[in-house]
């Protein structure tokens, strides 16, 4: 069985070296979709707690939001980051508190005091549900995401892991140890 969750994602990105109006600075509001799915929790009666599920991919999807994508080889990023330097908020600024941890792999990397996302890829939709694979796939057992940007849709099934072990009581992971890292309960 599976549950999912979505998200709203605002951001800001264009195609370089596309024609068309793509090619333009411009923004969007994105939903992306995660299906997590692992049989039914006897002790809970679900699959995964949403919130649970919104919590863990919130970590790292806060980086994406109100933030600008650019890919690693469009000149507008040093131009963008040099303006930054000069306005002062591009090592952060106190109001910037949404950001997420700093994070990194072969097809993105986040700078989150800045509200920058720098990509291998140019961000489509195809390349948002590769990034946020990548970023997820270690932390919940996905089975899907979609993402919807405008009226560009795109989605990708994945062979799901082996049952994850999950806490009776909340009906989230246990660590590694068999604790519940929310509510303390020990498998024994």
């Amino acid at each position: 069985m599976r549950s999912q969750t979505t998200f709203d994602l605002q951001y800001a990105h264009r195609f370089y070296g596309f024609k068309g109006e793509a090619q333009y600075l411009h923004g969007h509001t994105g939903t992306l979709t995660i299906e997590v799915e692992d049989t039914v929790n006897a002790g809970v009666n679900m699959v995964f707690p949403c919130n649970e599920i919104q919590k863990t991919a919130w970590e790292v999807l806060k980086n994406f939001d109100h933030a600008l994508v650019l890919r690693q080889d469009d000149p507008l990023l040093p131009a963008i980051l040099d303006v930054y330097e000069k306005q002062g908020i591009k090592n952060g600024h106190p109001q910037n508190t949404m950001k997420g941890a700093a994070f990194s792999n072969e097809l993105c990397t986040a700078y989150p005091d800045c509200r920058i996302v720098v990509t291998k890829e140019t961000m489509t939709v195809e390349g948002m549900i590769k990034m946020v694979y990548e970023l997820l796939k270690d932390k919940l057992n996905i089975a899907k995401i979609t993402f919807t940007s405008g009226v560009n849709v795109a989605s990708e099934e994945y062979a799901v892991k082996e049952t994850v072990a999950r806490c009776p009581l909340c009906g989230i992971a246990l660590d590694e140890n068999g604790v519940c890292p929310k509510c303390g309960f020990k498998k024994r």
